[in-house]
């Protein structure tokens, strides 16, 4: 149904050397959110965290990542990824 390119997402986690990493979901992949979870850890060094609060689109990011000592924000959308 949807091409979620984790393959890339892996990649990009590994390029940026994140170890702490937060998914930011619509709420249409929302049930897909421990799938895509597990892929990322088991393709990566890093831990994945799920970001269950609202998101309506890119300019919608969670507050306190810095905090939580998140090093990368990954967001799935409607729209092509670009690295």
């Amino acid at each position: 149904m949807y091409e979620l390119e984790l393959e890339k997402a892996a990649e990009k986690i590994k390029k940026n050397r994140a170890k702490r990493v937060c998914l930011q979901l619509p709420d249409g992949l929302k049930p897909k959110a421990k799938d895509i979870q597990n892929f990322l850890e088991s393709n990566t060094d890093a831990e994945v965290y799920i970001w269950m609060g609202t998101c309506f689109g890119a300019c919608d990011l969670p507050l306190g990542l810095d905090t939580a000592g998140i090093d990368l924000l990954i967001q799935w959308g409607h729209s092509e990824m670009k690295f």
